[in-house]
This record gives structure tokens, sequence and C-alpha cells, in this order.
């Protein structure tokens, strides 16, 4: 198959959203925990996750066009905090279901059967259920002129995850997690790790580490 920019732009509407989206290849699948200013909790499933920098600890995830009532975008900026939280594999149907249409004020959590967690010291909830949760405190968002879309962009406030699963030179093991990939728009993978690799330099190959 080979298409130029015009036999593209002529798909059919939905195989070319899926054709496009599935080029972007494996994802990190994240939920996204957010409360609104009312105290209603909401939860998103993204594919998004964006690592902009370790110091300061910064993580970006794209928006569709706020065109729509976009509960999620709309209550990490008006509140401020939003929670990135890992899907267990096993739960990656309950995950999915996140996606669907529900009505403002329905919480995702308790329409799919995860269990909010909710903390005095962090207004966003978490996924209990999460073997990675990670709390953010919205710091921008860029408007992506090109087809609307928008970049939020938050810094690290939070993080819990088990020991066991940071090695000692700080590696996190999201194998060992058994966190939920993604690629495209419904398709859902477990991690399998084929190794780590020594710093890459000029004069000597790499060793497994």
């Amino acid at each position: 198959m080979k298409l130029n920019k015009s036999e593209i732009e002529n798909l059919e509407k939905r195989y070319r959203g899926t054709f496009i989206n599935s080029l972007s290849g494996f994802k990190q699948a994240v939920l996204v925990g957010t409360r609104s200013t009312e105290g209603l909790t909401n939860l998103a499933i993204f594919s998004s996750l964006i690592h902009f920098g370790a110091n300061p600890a910064l993580f970006g995830m794209v928006t569709r066009p706020d065109t729509v009532q976009r509960d999620t975008l709309k209550n990490i900026v008006e509140t401020g905090f939003y929670t990135f939280n890992f899907v267990d594999a096993k739960d990656w149907e309950k995950a999915h279901q996140t996606s669907a249409k529900y009505e403002t004020g329905d919480s995702e959590f308790e329409k799919v059967g995860f269990q909010a967690e909710v903390s005095e010291s962090f207004f966003a909830p978490f996924v209990q259920e999460s073997p990675i949760k990670i709390g953010l405190k919205f710091e921008t968002k860029i408007d992506i002129i090109l087809n609307g879309t928008i970049l939020v962009i938050g810094s690290l406030e939070t993080i819990e995850l088990a020991e066991n699963l940071v090695s000692a030179d700080g590696f996190v093991d999201l194998e060992k997690a058994n966190v939920l990939g993604c690629m495209g728009l419904d398709a859902y993978f477990e991690p399998k790790t084929l190794g780590r690799l020594s710093y890459a330099k000029t004069d000597k190959w790499p060793v497994n580490i």
C-alpha cells in the first residue's frame, strides 16, 4: 500500500482515523482522574502521555478540541490538579469503557467499577487499583492551531508505587507492574521487556545491564 496526501485525506473518515491513530505506535495507557469544583469525580483514558523533562519533572498530554464539553480538561484548568493512573493490564476492558461519552455529572469511577481514592492532601482523585499513581499540578496549556487539539502540561506533585518496582538506579519496571499499553483507539497490550542497554558511546558497543 502506498498513499499520497490526497489519497489519505479522501479515505473514509473512520477508516482514516483508525489508520492514522495506529501509526503512532505503542503507547502508555493512563487513566486521568479529575474532580470538578463541585466535587464530582471524572475518569478518562488517555494515550498521549509525553515526558518533558526530569528537573523540573514535567509531563504533558494532548486533549481533543474543546468545541464540545471536555470534563477532564475543564476540571484540570478550573481546579489546577489531576492524576495519571497507570492501568493494571487485567483491567483493560474497564479502562477502555471510560472513553464512553457519559453525561456530565456521571462518574466514570462508578460507571465502570474503579474505586476513587480521594485524600485531604490532594484534590484530584486517584484510581485505588492503579499500580502507579502520579499527582500533577496544572502548569499551562498550549493550543495546537493546526487541528484545534490542546497540549496540557503539568508538574509532578506526588508519586506512589511499590518499592520493588524501582531498581537501584531509579529505573521503574513497568513490565513487573504489568501496566497496560495501547495502540490506536482500541488495541491493548501487556508489556514485555527485551532488555536494558548501557549508555551508548562511539568507541564501544552497548552491553546488557
